[in-house]
């Protein structure tokens, strides 16, 4: 039989590593700074730390990764009061996909921090260098190293970077997709809130009527209709009767005393202050102008 072979497709591929460290360092550590044609992390495995990145400064506590691209100056310092642990790792990446990785702090978990440890184990195993001299300029191998030790390097790095992409994604995705079902959510809600202030416009509720309707705080029915209307619950409701005492006057089966009664009014004084306010004309201006429009 006649098998086919498949390439395999490297998304992202370390070709070459630089230097492993892990660092404990004294609270009032500075490093100067340095900048070089390769990538570079630095994590916080304790403690906090300030960085520079080109011109950039950022404060870094325990759980955070920084990336520094190929020719970015970057240094860093303990603040003085915490003596922090941090991992510092750089090698070569042509891939395309690591240039997301520019210009990034991020929050990493533990299965992450387990192929950080896997790193930091094999190059124990594989390299004679210390991991904790700030001068190294290169790893120099351990004469009967256990098999594969610096390859699992590569692969445990391959897989944290490939993760750690894969994650971002995820959680973009997931966030447009709750963003989806919610703005489908919050239009159902404003149809049911509509058509319930609407059946009820003759009548007088209250902010808490609506509240217990639609099953939402206080504070999530406000933000609900200021971010679908621009106005208040009771603001829109008031609107509301306007419009229906507009189509009553239009209809003529009502005097203005009578208009106010149905819509609840607690006087047809009341009810003409209100509508002018809205409309900015009177009842009596405006079933004027409409005679006119006629």
């Amino acid at each position: 039989m006649d098998y086919s072979r498949t390439h395999i497709k490297e998304d992202l591929k370390i070709t070459k590593l630089i230097t492993v460290h892990y660092f404990e360092y004294a609270s009032d550590y500075v490093f100067e700074g340095e900048k070089h044609d390769f990538w570079e992390f630095l994590y916080v495995d304790k403690g906090e730390v300030e960085v520079m990145a080109d011109t950039s400064g950022y404060k870094l506590k325990q759980g955070e990764i920084i990336f520094h691209k190929p020719d970015e100056f970057h240094n860093v310092w303990a603040n003085g009061r915490v003596a922090p642990n941090l991992i510092v790792i750089s090698f070569d990446c042509s891939s395309a996909s690591i240039k997301y990785f520019e210009n990034k702090i991020l929050s990493i978990g533990d299965y992450e921090k387990n192929l950080l440890a896997q790193i930091i184990r094999e190059a124990k195993e594989a390299y004679a260098s210390p991991l904790d001299i700030p001068s190294l300029k290169k790893l120099e191998k351990r004469s009967g190293s256990q098999f594969g030790s610096e390859q699992l390097i590569k692969i445990y790095l391959e897989q944290m970077l490939i993760y750690m992409i894969r994650k971002e994604n995820s959680l973009n995705i997931e966030s447009k997709l709750s963003s989806s079902v919610k703005e489908r959510s919050d239009e159902d809600m404003m149809k049911r809130l509509a058509c319930y202030l609407l059946e009820h416009v003759c009548n007088n509720l209250t902010f808490e009527n609506v509240c217990r309707f639609s099953k939402l705080s206080r504070t999530n029915l406000k933000v609900l209709f200021k971010e679908k209307t621009g106005m208040g619950v009771m603001e829109y409701f008031k609107k509301l009767k306007i419009e229906e005492s507009k189509k009553m006057i239009r209809e003529g089966q009502y005097n203005f005393t009578g208009i106010a009664n149905v819509l609840g009014y607690a006087s047809i004084h009341y009810f003409s202050r209100h509508f002018k306010k809205v409309t900015g004309m009177t009842p009596s201006q405006y079933a004027l102008s409409v005679k006119v429009k006629i």
